[in-house]
């Protein structure tokens, strides 16, 4: 159990003060080491990958709990584990998982299963199988059993295109019909044999159990096939193989009460494996090795939920998947004890995570919210005086009183910090004018196994810009407390930390102060030189310093594990000319729920004056900008960026007074909704998933495509190498009504003018209507943008003709329809190979791999799947007899990825922010 710091009781100081002597320069950081004993004397540096390297060389094939010859027992194991970290939270460790084990024996499940559940990806199967039978032997000779679970997804994607079967999902499940069944039955199956024969080859037995696990009724039959909703699980097939000396190694697949296999996707499968098991450890092991933070793009050490989850889940880079798997995570642990946590983690990095404070993955956990309180009333006397009767050395040994630390709490100005319940409790004197002390760091066994005491210590080190505190030179966990320390010494069995004070002088300074005032316990000076160790080999005792820390451990060998959110980003201002339109809107409500965009002003002459109630976040009254207002504007730097949200023709003098002002030392973003500047070369055309992206994120002028240009290029681009040059694919694309854009209807009471469309569905009925057969503005603007994609891509013989002359050439025909927004476009392509459709759907996902808000499906998409939506569907894939034309359909909502979302998209990235920062991604 990791001890903390005691208090510092007052007391004079009576003995005498040589000199201060210098800090000796800290010499480079050395790679900490252990012995694994004196016959091996061995070196092990700070490196995964070297433990198992010599895991490897020295072959891991003892039987279990023994040694063969050349084989290694728990005990090497264990001294190779020191090499990961400190000996003692290896040690720390151990013995948590294996006390919880003993005490799990009344939970009704075989307490060694109450380690760990781990879930392996097919990929992992593929690429890494050799790592992680090594991983899970070198845990099973610990003595520690992980239920095993593994998918194999990429294998039988692999076996089915073989077969001509092209995988299907919906909701992100696989759609699995009796033949999909019938391969995967046989993939799980080679799948387990591999991964128990390669644990079997190194000594590690291993029993596969393919099925009998999982119980499940149909989670839609009519929808999605063969796929089961698990409804039961059964532990008894797990607790005989572990009580055979075996790791169990599970499929996910179930059957139901009338004996059929259903398909059921593993992470789920895992999260109700955990459920029954209530494990300690649920670990999921990807190629990346955790989350990243999409900002900064840094791993994610740690999520604590019930601190971060709702902040989190706002973020704009948690999305997609990122936001279903963090969400699932929750809903996992919610039902789970508050010690069981969730890793994601690399397999070469498993011991690392398992085995150190540091970890090596992402560590999520439901943490507890933490408080910070001036006293103990309003914390609670009675719950504080349990934690300090149980834990505070001073009153356990009888030295001090809970009464007495409370008094000292009521006399000196204190904070008291900690966690709901209760897990961690800390306390700090603050004097004013005077350097803060940490008199009190009272964690409990579970605060230390998920890392509460270090969100506790981070809260206090925000709060503080400088701290002291001591601990006993012989505390166990005193590593702990060198990670989190600029500066340390010990003496008479005491070591005094500190951080924010880069000065000896003014550290011996700062501790006469403390002796003065009655604020420590001993003389700690002279503070003397420093020695470097966090770690020493056995045997070697610490003298009495470190000076600081060493920049090895400060970086990414042995980092303390704290919060997932990222600093302040920079809060930017937008002027929107032109509101009073149906994008205008849609754009003002987009910037409403940007986390780091203001709209300042709203520029409409019809309604100037009048209050823009769309907008929440402060008050914005509409005003006419004039020319000249732009110009001054632009030239002083008053807002970021412009948006240009006015009919064609119109914007060019607003752009002229805003370039002027640049020759001055204004610099204004602009984006052009209009078609104004689509064709201009100084101009980026701004279609984010095919081009313009790199170039917007420099760029200052940046022209927002057409709706219909926008769905037309994203059915095309795709397909450009493969089109036949001597005859031209057409479009037939229908739009909502709310693309004819809108008119001045009658006013309100306050003298608004209501916003109508210029054609309305009464005008319509239920028709829909031709208009611009040919040459309409999009035709020409996407023949134009895919030229140039065209030219830029790799040559092939067959279109050497268009990219020679740039004369790629299409045929649109829009129409205008009775619904409000949204449209769907119809592409036939002539082909110049033949081609199957599983073919041209690979074209797209290889087009578009990564892109958040592309959605690539099977079936045709319908219009009400996109209205009110900020993304493009794509689906339908026909393949003419012939092979030789296809037919592909788009759809996406005019106002919003045709406009105001692809606006946003282009703002974020001239304006240095995530390029999807304020797009609710619930909503493609």
């Amino acid at each position: 159990m990791l001890r903390r710091c005691s208090n510092i009781p007052r007391s004079a100081l009576n003995l005498s003060r040589p000199s201060i002597r210098a800090f000796s320069k800290p010499s480079a950081p050395v790679a900490a080491s252990t012995h694994l004993s004196t016959k091996e004397n061995v070196l092990f540096e700070l490196d995964v990958k070297k433990v198992g390297n010599e895991i490897r060389k020295r072959g891991l094939t003892g039987a279990l709990g023994g040694q063969r010859e050349g084989g290694m027992d728990r005990d090497t194991i264990i001294r190779l584990l020191y090499s990961l970290g400190s000996r003692h939270e290896v040690e720390r460790y151990l013995r948590i998982f294996t006390q919880s084990s003993k005490d799990a024996s009344a939970g009704g499940v075989l307490p060694e299963a109450k380690f760990a559940v781990l879930k392996i990806g097919g990929a992992i199967l593929s690429n890494e199988l050799e790592d992680l039978a090594l991983s899970l032997s070198f845990l099973n000779r610990l003595g520690l059993f992980p239920v095993v679970l593994h998918g194999a997804g990429p294998q039988l994607n692999d076996i089915l295109e073989a077969e001509g079967i092209v995988p299907d999902y919906e909701d992100g499940i696989r759609i699995t019909d009796p033949k999909t069944l019938s391969i995967a039955r046989r993939v799980f199956l080679q799948e387990n044999l591999k991964l128990t024969t390669a644990l079997e080859r190194l000594g590690t037995r291993a029993r596969p159990i393919p099925t009998g696990v999982f119980t499940a009724d149909y989670l839609d039959k009519a929808k999605y096939g063969l796929v089961g909703k698990i409804t039961r699980v059964d532990k008894a097939p797990i607790e005989a193989a572990i009580r055979a000396g075996c790791l169990p190694i599970l499929t996910s697949l179930a059957e139901n009460a009338e004996g059929q296999i259903l398909n059921v996707n593993a992470d789920v499968a895992a999260g109700e494996l955990a459920r029954v098991l209530e494990p300690m450890k649920i670990v999921y092991l990807n190629e990346k090795g955790g989350l990243y933070h999409g900002v900064s793009g840094k791993k994610i050490s740690t999520i604590n939920l019930d601190e971060e989850y709702d902040s989190l889940m706002k973020e704009s880079w948690v999305k997609f998947g990122t936001k279903l798997k963090i969400r699932e995570i929750k809903e996992l642990l919610d039902t789970l004890p508050r010690t069981s946590s969730v890793a994601i983690i690399s397999t070469d990095m498993l011991q690392k995570e398992l085995f150190t404070d540091a970890g090596a993955g992402t560590l999520i956990r439901r943490g507890h919210k933490l408080y910070k309180q001036p006293g103990v009333e309003a914390v609670g006397s009675t719950q504080l005086r349990q934690v300090f009767s149980e834990r505070d050395p001073e009153v356990i040994s009888g030295k001090r009183s809970v009464a007495e630390i409370f008094s000292d709490l009521k006399t000196s100005p204190s904070t008291i910090y900690g966690d709901e319940p209760f897990d961690v409790v800390a306390v700090v004197s603050h004097p004013e004018g005077e350097t803060p002390v940490m008199t009190k760091f009272l964690p409990s066994s579970n605060g230390i196994l998920n890392k509460i005491a270090d969100n506790v210590f981070d809260v206090i080190k925000k709060d503080h810009k400088r701290l002291f505190w001591t601990a006993k030179a012989d505390d166990e966990n005193r590593a702990w407390h060198f990670e989190r320390a600029d500066g340390s010494f010990t003496r008479a069995g005491r070591s005094l930390f500190w951080y924010g004070v880069a000065d000896v002088k003014e550290v011996e300074k700062i501790i006469e102060g403390f002796e003065q005032s009655g604020r420590i316990e001993r003389v700690f000076l002279p503070v003397g030189p420093s020695i470097p160790p966090h770690r020493m080999t056995p045997g070697q005792t610490r003298a009495f310093s470190t000076s600081a820390r060493p920049t090895l451990r400060a970086s990414s060998v042995n980092s303390t594990r704290g919060y997932a959110t990222a600093t302040d980003v920079p809060r930017k201002k937008v002027a929107l000319i032109g509101a009073r339109g149906y994008t205008g809107q849609n754009l003002i409500s987009l910037i409403d729920n940007h986390p780091h965009l203001d709209l300042t002003h709203v520029s409409s002459r019809e309604l100037a004056g009048l209050p823009l109630k769309e907008y929440k976040k402060s008050n914005v009254s509409y005003s006419n900008l004039s020319l000249q207002d732009v110009g001054k504007m632009a030239e002083s730097n008053e807002v970021d960026a412009w948006v240009m949200a006015l009919p064609n023709g119109i914007c060019k003098p607003f752009v002229d007074a805003i370039d002027a002002a640049a020759q001055k030392g204004g610099k204004g973003v602009i984006v052009d909704l209009s078609a104004d500047y689509r064709f201009e070369k100084d101009w980026t055309y701004g279609l984010p998933e095919l081009y313009g992206r790199e170039e917007s994120k420099k760029s200052s002028r940046i022209s927002n495509p057409g709706c219909y240009a926008t769905n037309t290029q994203l059915l095309l681009a795709p397909l450009m190498e493969h089109l036949d040059p001597q005859s031209m694919p057409s479009v037939f694309g229908i739009s909502g009504f709310s693309g004819a854009g809108t008119k001045s209807g009658e006013k309100d009471s306050e003298g608004r003018p209501k916003t109508v469309p210029k054609i309305s569905a009464e005008d319509l009925g239920l028709s829909i209507r031709p208009y611009t057969l040919t040459d309409h503005i999009h035709e020409r603007e996407s023949a134009n943008h895919l030229s140039k994609l065209l030219l830029k891509s790799s040559s092939s013989s067959s279109s050497s003709s268009i990219k020679e002359n740039n004369d790629f050439k299409l045929a649109f025909i829009p129409n205008v329809a009775p619904w409000f927004s949204g449209i769907i476009s119809i592409l036939n392509a002539p082909l110049n190979k033949t081609f199957r459709a599983s073919e041209i759907f690979e074209l797209y996902q290889e087009k578009y791999l990564n892109e958040k808000l592309i959605t690539l499906g099977k079936t045709v998409p319908d219009v009400r799947d996109v209205e009110g939506k900020h993304g493009w569907r794509m689906g339908g894939i026909q393949v003419h007899s012939s092979g030789k034309r296809v037919v592909v359909v788009g759809a996406l909502d005019n106002l919003l990825k045709g406009a105001a979302t692809q606006c946003l998209q282009n703002l974020n990235n001239a304006l240095g922010y995530d390029e999807l920062a304020g797009i609710p991604l619930d909503k493609l």
